[in-house]
């Protein structure tokens, strides 16, 4: 029974059910109610209206004493008794009753012999007459009203069954469409389901699921691009560490095997930061996807973190590294992607500055504004090349120092994770590059 009901259907089947048969219940109820009600009004009446028209004009016989007895094996609805003051029974109209005396005048309740009367009392001139119903006829005519009231309400049950059923069947066709779909796919079908002709109680789940796939096919593509990605990167550098293996194993004396063994150092360096590099876009990307809540953020913090960490290689090649502006600034987002944005800036302007040069790092907050800048001196990007740069492992033709072609990519995609834009032009005051970010307003927490 509990498997059966967990099907909405069926529960609103069951439930439309029971709602039918109690409402039938409280009707046949509230009828049985009214209907006793009006019978009591009813024969109350009929029964005060026959007490008045004999007093009104009392039968002779009571004067001689000679009143016809009703005969053996009538019945009557009402039974009436006429008394003397003296207590005195003079006349009934049924000798089974056998009703007590009452010395209270109008209405009033009594029992005897084991039923339960309705009786008025009314004194004419020297007798009080009595006219008597036992209430279990009220009651069965109350009774009858009550079933005639419920019966047809039962009798169309089923059909409200049936009817349910259908509008059931027919609002929850949208869902059982979604459910064949999803049941019909394979397993690398990420598509959209249709959102169409749902019901508002279901079209919210379908909505949030729909952004889960989204979100899902988002990974799955940041991670089949990061497998080509490392498998047309890699090869390049695994296949010159091998070659600088070979020489090594072929040096004919200690010099040239110094030289070796330095080329082969400096090309495990390049490996290990490609891969680091891969390995943090990859990350970034699957940050995109996966719809990570974000948090406050002390960005000023952050900057001067980064600018202090940076601050070591940029005094190996001299080059003046400053803070020229930090303003107060807290955004929502994530600490970790944001430090990897200011440190792959900072590295970039401190890698291609020359040795004596100079980079600028400045944090500006206005009322509605919030632009993260890093200037330097060096040769900066040609205006053609500056949309390309942020291309995963594109390098400007004849650089001064080789790279992975990742640092502007990687900045990019956090950029993206945060609704800012990335911004690329020459340095007014530096004369090399100048990288702007700058985030919406509604990322400023």
């Amino acid at each position: 029974m509990k498997r059966y009901l967990s099907s909405l259907r069926a529960r609103l089947l069951v439930f439309v059910l029971l709602a039918i048969l109690a409402t039938a219940l409280l009707q046949a109820g509230l009828a049985w109610r009214a209907a006793r009600a009006e019978t009591d009004e009813i024969f109350d009446y009929h029964m005060q209206q026959t007490a008045l028209s004999l007093r009104a004009g009392l039968p002779q016989g009571l004067v001689t004493g000679v009143i016809p007895v009703p005969a053996e094996g009538q019945d009557f609805d009402f039974v009436l008794q006429i008394w003397t003051l003296d207590g005195e029974l003079v006349f009934e109209s049924a000798a089974r009753a056998e009703l007590p005396q009452r010395a209270v005048l109008g209405f009033t309740d009594v029992h005897a012999h084991g039923t339960r009367y309705r009786v008025f009392s009314v004194q004419a001139r020297s007798f009080v007459i009595q006219v008597a119903q036992d209430l279990a006829v009220r009651q069965r005519m109350a009774g009858s009203l009550a079933l005639r009231t419920a019966v047809p309400i039962l009798l169309l049950a089923p059909l409200l069954m049936l009817l349910v059923g259908w509008v059931v069947s027919t609002s929850l066709a949208p869902v059982a469409r979604a459910q064949r779909q999803v049941a019909q796919r394979q397993a690398d079908d990420l598509t959209e389901l249709t959102e169409t002709d749902l019901p508002d109680e279901v079209r919210p789940l379908v909505h949030e699921f729909n952004g889960l796939l989204r979100r899902v096919a988002q990974a799955f593509e940041a991670q089949q691009r990061f497998v080509a990605d490392a498998a047309h990167e890699l090869r390049s550098p695994l296949a010159a560490l091998k070659l600088q293996v070979q020489g090594l194993q072929r040096a004919p004396d200690d010099t040239t095997r110094e030289r070796a063994l330095e080329r082969l150092g400096s090309g495990i360096d390049r490996a290990t930061r490609l891969i680091e590099q891969l390995l943090v876009l990859a990350r970034q990307q699957a940050s995109a996807a996966s719809g990570v809540r974000p948090e406050p953020v002390a960005l000023d913090e952050l900057v001067r973190l980064a600018v202090a960490d940076m601050a070591s290689a940029a005094q190996v090649r001299s080059i003046d590294l400053g803070l020229a502006q930090a303003d107060v600034a807290r955004v929502s987002g994530h600490a970790e992607a944001l430090r990897i944005l200011v440190r792959n800036l900072l590295e970039n302007a401190v890698k291609y500055t020359p040795a004596g040069g100079r980079v600028d790092v400045a944090l500006r907050a206005g009322a509605d504004t919030l632009e993260l800048s890093v200037e330097d001196s060096g040769p900066g990007i040609p205006e053609a090349e500056r949309g390309r740069v942020l291309d995963r492992f594109y390098r400007v033709p004849d650089a001064a120092s080789a790279g992975s072609g990742l640092g502007l990519a990687i900045v990019k995609a956090v950029a993206d994770l945060h609704g800012a834009t990335l911004h690329l032009d020459a340095s007014p005051t530096l004369g090399g590059l100048r990288v702007r970010v700058i985030f919406p307003p509604g990322a400023m927490g």
